[in-house]
């Protein structure tokens, strides 16, 4: 009778939850939403304080030093993990398996990473806060697809996998973006072990040795080491999702989907959202730093995707998705302008000062907000009369 009472009032709604595709988004926004209000909120003045307790086991082993770096070094690897599982699989036999399936996502995504950076570039140039001209050129494949979803069959499916596409072309720049321009200074040694890791792992993989607790063993060992060599130790989880053998994809894919997006997102949303808001919040972002996020978001993004879609379907290198049409692709391209976890992570790489983290931070929330209902009103309003029987 319990078990049944339980099932009832907690495990299946639940289950329905986590089946939804929609809840990614929703729980990320709730989780920023109630982060900021905690960080600004009198009685819990020492919540923003709680992400950035010192470790002291880690100074000692040359480990992340806070939770927040913990979070954003170690858990956030396990994300990117997924993300390259993602990208080898859409290599292999999805939507990037042929130059004719790929040529348009990948021509859509350069043309979204590099206006946005343009757009950054022309309200900073010259100033300190140039260093973050890559904040703008990512998407959050979660969130974007999440909002995608609430529109139900106003989107069509053919669309929907664009914009995955898309979005995974896009990870994959912003992680080359992360591993070239935001290091930390490069140690040689660790650097090289790594290298020697990675020889191992693909060895392994030629062999086809079964996957298992040997590979996690020297997956873990990679992570220490390009976290120790400079370059950011979120790179080791794309790297080791490549050594994973094509056989075992799917399962490790539907093992880390659940804990990557409502586990280790949510908290990478309320340990970077917590932030305290100055009372001249106006005068604060009222900068170049911060627009030049907001409008390489919500004007960089859609124009970019659209530019070069549009150059490559008329010199018939690529085809707009089945039963699509181009306000719908603004629409996508409108949905791309959510950069949220990634433009907030590479915001965190690019700044050390925790003024203007806070300031490209509020920048990413503003310029992704104007995106969600700029992107659903259009995807709203035009996807209806495009898929309205005639």
């Amino acid at each position: 009778m319990v078990k049944k009472i339980l099932r009832r009032t907690i495990f299946s709604p639940l289950d329905a939850i986590l089946k939804d595709s929609r809840s990614v988004g929703i729980i990320l926004f709730s989780c920023a939403i109630i982060s900021l209000a905690f960080s600004n909120w009198a009685f819990t003045s020492s919540y923003s304080t709680i992400w950035l307790r010192e470790l002291n086991v880690s100074n000692s082993f040359h480990l992340p030093h806070t939770l927040l770096h913990w979070i954003n070094d170690g858990l956030m690897s396990i994300f990117f993990f997924l993300v390259g599982m993602e990208i080898k699989r859409e290599i292999l036999t999805g939507e990037l398996s042929s130059v004719r399936k790929s040529l348009l996502p990948i021509g859509a995504a350069i043309g979204g990473m590099i206006f946005p950076a343009i757009i950054f570039y022309s309200f900073n140039n010259g100033t300190e806060f140039v260093r973050g001209w890559g904040i703008p050129v990512a998407t959050d494949i979660a969130f974007s697809l999440g909002i995608a979803t609430l529109l139900g069959p106003r989107v069509p499916m053919s669309l929907k996998i664009f914009l995955t596409a898309l979005a995974i072309i896009d990870d994959l720049g912003a992680i080359v973006v992360i591993a070239i321009f935001y290091g930390s200074g490069f140690h040689l040694m660790y650097a090289g072990l790594a290298v020697g890791i990675i020889v191992l792992l693909l060895l392994l993989l030629f062999l086809k040795v079964r996957f298992g607790m040997i590979q996690i063993l020297l997956g873990l060992c990679l992570w220490y080491c390009v976290f120790n060599s400079g370059i950011h130790a979120t790179i080791a989880g794309v790297i080791f999702a490549f050594t994973v053998p094509t056989a075992n994809l799917d399962k490790l894919e539907h093992l880390f989907h659940k804990p990557v997006n409502f586990l280790i997102l949510p908290l990478f949303a309320l340990a970077n959202t917590a932030i305290i808001l100055p009372r001249e919040i106006l005068s604060a972002i009222d900068t170049g730093l911060s627009w030049g996020i907001v409008f390489g978001l919500f004007i960089g993004k859609p124009l970019g995707i659209i530019f070069a879609c549009f150059v490559l379907v008329k010199m018939k290198w690529g085809e707009l998705p089945a039963g699509v049409g181009w306000p719908q692709m603004v629409g996508i391209g409108l949905l791309a302008g959510i950069g949220f976890t990634m433009s907030i992570f590479i915001a965190m790489l690019a700044f050390s000062e925790h003024e203007l983290q806070n300031i490209s931070k509020i920048g990413v929330l503003l310029g992704s907000i104007i995106s969600i209902v700029a992107g659903l009103i259009c995807l709203g309003y035009f996807g209806k009369r495009l898929t309205e029987p005639q």
